[in-house]
């Protein structure tokens, strides 16, 4: 037996931008410690696995090379993607995905892909010398939300500047660090550490948005915004802030699809 192994840029403008993922559909359920295996083979930021349930809705579980995470944002885009675009689900209808963090609904919209993930509000936070130490640049404001630090410092050149603490970031009780400031084209801009799950800088993070969004429509006094994370290969995010939830929309893009022998598993 064998099925097919996607290879896609998730909030991608090309080939060359976004986020990269793979995505393998099950056509049974195997063990953790597998997947993990896998993921690790593979060595993406994320590789997404899709069990079919029933009528659009599918199980998914997204495994960094190092360990499986409850939620990530490009990991379901691309998930969603490769469904609506080989054929599995017709384009005109929603997707359920059964995850970790409960079930999240992902629908095609003008922009591209729609997200539809809890908000995650942040709550401030002083400015320690810990928290300055992460980052060696002049810290505006900070915050917490229930697995990052948000820090905002000044502009958009020293955020692409920034060389964080990623040894001192390891160590803290937080999955990773937002570092985010204002942009001249954009709303906001960030850039996103996690040294702890196996991801120094990350490329595009969906689910680090959850708290963005609402700390910067706060500062902003608007509920859409157009995001872009400025890593090595960059992606924009288009973002509908509404309370309890953030829709977060992006593209993707398919780079090759190839077989995979599912009798290795």
């Amino acid at each position: 037996m064998s099925t097919y192994l996607y290879r896609v840029n998730a909030f991608s403008q090309d080939l060359t931008s976004g986020n990269p993922a793979y995505v393998i559909q099950l056509t049974s359920p195997i063990q953790k410690h597998v997947m993990q295996g896998i993921a690790k083979e593979l060595n993406l930021p994320i590789t997404a696995f899709l069990l079919d349930q029933r009528c659009n809705i599918y199980e998914l579980r997204w495994f960094t090379p190092s360990q499986e995470i409850k939620l990530c944002g490009h990991g379901t885009l691309a998930a969603a993607h490769i469904l609506w675009e080989e054929g599995f689900i017709e384009a005109q209808h929603p997707i359920t995905f059964t995850t970790k963090s409960g079930h999240l609904k992902v629908e095609k919209v003008k922009q591209g892909i729609q997200l539809a993930f809890s908000t995650d509000i942040p709550i401030p936070i002083d400015i320690t010398p810990t928290l300055q130490q992460l980052v060696r640049v002049p810290i505006l404001k900070a915050a917490q939300n229930s697995d990052r630090y948000i820090i905002e410092i000044a502009d958009e050149e020293s955020l692409k500047g920034l060389v964080p603490n990623l040894d001192l970031l390891a160590t803290l009780p937080v999955t990773g660090l937002v570092v985010t400031s204002s942009s001249t084209k954009y709303d906001f801009i960030s850039r996103y550490f996690a040294p702890r799950i196996g991801i120094d800088e990350d490329f595009v993070t969906g689910s680090s948005h959850c708290g963005l969004a609402p700390y910067w429509s706060q500062r902003l006094n608007k509920k859409q915004l157009y995001a872009f994370q400025s890593s090595e290969r960059g992606g924009e995010l288009f973002i509908d802030y509404q309370d309890d939830l953030t829709y977060i929309t992006g593209k993707v893009i398919t780079i090759y699809k190839s077989h995979f022998n599912e009798l290795l598993l």
